[in-house]
């Protein structure tokens, strides 16, 4: 395969075969989804020490919203064959279908999530309503208004409710995000349509709660109660992981404010990033995200990773650290000594 997208397609790919598998044949190919989303990503990331190349955005903007519509498709698949196999009707042992759930959960977090963020920035509408139901696939529909109109325009302050705070732990993070999120992306949404003169029953919300109640009832259909059960808690987890990649990407930093009480400019320096080359690649260049702030339309593949003395660099790759964060003792240690050295650094850099 030569194709420039050949990477990204192999590596966000992959798992959403060995789902497919593991859901009917379960035990080798649970233990294979595991080890890729986990040993293998590692030990690849460990080995492979050239950045992923910045691709011409011209040349790939189609081929890469393309392999968007591709993996979208794989994770409702996925998920619809998850849930039918957590219920126990394709015959999984217990054990099975805890390594199902575990590693399908990681894709859905990782991969979707990954998948679903790029599509929602895309100025195609039909695009952007694909990342919306993926999103509303996992109970999550709400940030397809969050992200856009309150994180990006927030990050790095008070007001954004998926910036964490130095100090603050990963636990204390997770509900006060997605409750702040919840209600920040619906206020800003009714402030848009008052401003556009148009009622309240044109709020997206109403097609993320209605879309969620058509989910739950599609997983009903599928599983049964067991099946809803395992919808409710895949869903709950991938949201997690969701929670996780925030909860890592910008914390502890916060963007200055000048006399006038304005805010700075969103810069490269209030996000962290990655330079690993197989996860940038399977959670489409989730990383880079100082790049993404700064040019929310660019697709994925055209990316940029900012040099070190730009922008504050994560010690492992962003899955990793998001492992890290639930252990608040270990994440406190080792991110607390990447802040502090990033603060140092940028205390010296010369102002221009």
């Amino acid at each position: 395969m030569s194709h420039p997208l050949r990477f990204f397609a192999v590596a966000a790919g992959i798992p959403a075969l060995l789902i497919a598998a593991a859901c009917f044949f379960g035990y080798l190919f649970c233990i294979a989804l595991i080890l890729y989303m986990t040993a293998i990503a590692f030990g690849l990331d460990q080995a492979i020490t050239r950045n992923a190349p910045v691709l011409d955005e011209d040349q790939i903007a189609r081929d890469a919203d393309m392999l968007s519509v591709a993996i979208a498709i794989c994770h409702l698949i996925a998920l619809a064959l998850v849930i039918l196999a957590l219920s126990g009707r394709t015959g999984l042992s217990g054990w099975e279908r805890v390594g199902l759930f575990w590693g399908a959960g990681m894709y859905f977090g990782q991969v979707s999530n990954s998948n679903a963020h790029e599509l929602i920035h895309r100025a195609d509408k039909r695009l952007r309503r694909l990342g919306v139901w993926v999103y509303i696939s996992l109970l999550f529909g709400h940030h397809s208004s969050a992200h856009p109109k309150v994180h990006h325009r927030f990050v790095a302050t008070p007001d954004d409710p998926n910036t964490a705070q130095e100090g603050e732990s990963f636990y204390a993070f997770a509900p006060r995000a997605w409750k702040g999120s919840f209600v920040a992306g619906y206020e800003m949404e009714m402030h848009d349509l008052e401003r556009a003169g148009r009622s309240a029953i044109h709020n997206p919300y109403v097609i993320y709660v209605l879309g969620s109640v058509v989910m739950l009832i599609c997983a009903t259909l599928i599983g049964g109660f067991f099946g809803l059960i395992s919808y409710l808690l895949i869903c709950a987890y991938a949201q997690m992981q969701l929670l996780l990649s925030d909860y890592v990407q910008h914390y502890g930093l916060e963007r200055a404010v000048d006399s006038d009480g304005r805010l700075e400019p969103v810069g490269p320096h209030h996000s962290w990033n990655a330079p690993h080359w197989f996860t940038a690649h399977m959670m489409l260049n989730a990383p880079r995200h100082s790049d993404h702030h700064a040019h929310p339309m660019r697709p994925y593949p055209a990316l940029r990773l900012p040099t070190a003395q730009e922008a504050p660099m994560l010690p492992y790759s962003l899955p990793i650290m998001a492992t890290l964060a639930l252990s608040p003792t270990l994440w406190r240690r080792v991110m607390g000594r990447s802040l502090r050295r990033w603060r140092e650094q940028s205390a010296l850099a010369p102002q221009g």
